[in-house]
């Protein structure tokens, strides 16, 4: 297939890019910035310059590439965590969940694109009710803590535009990156005992390598997958339980404790939340669709030999794919 990536140059594209290629695909990558198109062009694919947030720019772009598939991977991180102020943090990326997706499903209509995948989340998003794990058919939270209302209302507003959308649409909800790229300052954090256990560490988190991630989406779109699926491991895992094995597999001293009424003073809400409530995800369904494994099953074994590059990195492959 010719397959589009919009925002390749991120960390999951990274990684879509060379596995692509590999499977026989030809890749159009799209980034904002002039300098990465070397980049793009040395991992096998056709770069473009796009502004995601340009409608002619972004139709522009897709015309020329002629497409069969469109995978949406745009995102506008920038800076350290800001866990306190989320929504001025994600604010670049929700304005690509939201105006990005319309120009890029507008760009699909014009140009007779019948495939869209889009990158969504799964997390805190999860309503903090019920069981440990929740599958794509739980609600999501109905009442997120106020400093990430804006990023919920973005991720609701992009899925409802894709499921919408007159086309084959997916969307693929990735669980907490961890890899190369993805997870150098969660270690720095863990190392400088920066990321305490609140309460006793019951929030329960999903995990997903980039590797796997970029794997999951070529199983995805292979298959012909329509509607919403989780992207995880197979091993949901309270914070008491993964964050001070990850201490352990760095060399740090084990997390500090604090209670969770200091914490909302010394960390703020969401924090608090997402490490003493939050709910974990099941890949169940996309496991059962696509026939897709993960090559690190465990956040266990992940954290161990694949976490930076400093612990070296793997490459998955779509063969784990049907």
């Amino acid at each position: 297939m010719r397959i589009f990536i919009a925002g390749a140059a991120g960390a999951i594209g990274q990684r879509l890019i060379p596995q692509l290629v590999a499977r026989g695909h030809d890749v159009t990558a799209s980034t904002r910035s002039t300098a990465k198109s070397e980049l793009l062009r040395s991992l096998g694919a056709v770069p473009v310059v796009m502004d995601g947030l340009d409608r002619a720019s972004v139709g522009e772009a897709v015309a020329r590439a002629e497409p069969d598939a469109i995978i949406h991977q745009m995102t506008a991180l920038a800076g350290a965590a800001d866990l306190r102020h989320f929504d001025r943090w994600f604010s670049g990326t929700n304005q690509l969940r939201t105006l990005g997706t319309q120009h890029l499903l507008a760009a699909a209509s014009a140009s007779g694109v019948p495939r869209f995948i889009a990158q969504s989340y799964t997390g805190w998003t999860n309503a903090r009710d019920g069981g440990p794990v929740k599958t794509e058919e739980d609600a999501l939270d109905p009442s997120p803590a106020k400093a990430q209302s804006q990023t919920l209302a973005a991720i609701r507003a992009l899925e409802a535009a894709v499921m919408a959308a007159p086309l084959e649409g997916l969307l693929l909800r990735y669980g907490n990156f961890y890899g190369p790229g993805a997870s150098d300052s969660l270690v720095q954090m863990v190392r400088r005992r920066r990321m305490p256990i609140i309460g006793d560490g019951t929030g329960v988190w999903s995990w997903i390598h980039l590797d796997d991630a970029a794997s999951a989406t070529i199983a995805a779109l292979e298959a012909g997958l329509q509607g919403i699926y989780n992207v995880t491991d197979d091993e949901p895992a309270r914070v008491g339980e993964w964050l001070p094995y990850l201490a352990e597999v760095i060399g740090a001293k084990p997390p500090l404790h604090i209670p969770i009424w200091a914490a909302r003073l010394l960390a703020g809400e969401v924090a608090t939340r997402w490490m003493t409530e939050g709910r974990g995800s099941s890949n169940a369904k996309l496991r059962a669709a696509a026939g897709w494994r993960p090559t690190w099953a465990s956040w266990r074994d992940g954290f161990r030999f694949a976490l930076t590059a400093q612990h070296g990195a793997v490459h998955g492959s779509p063969s784990h794919a049907a």
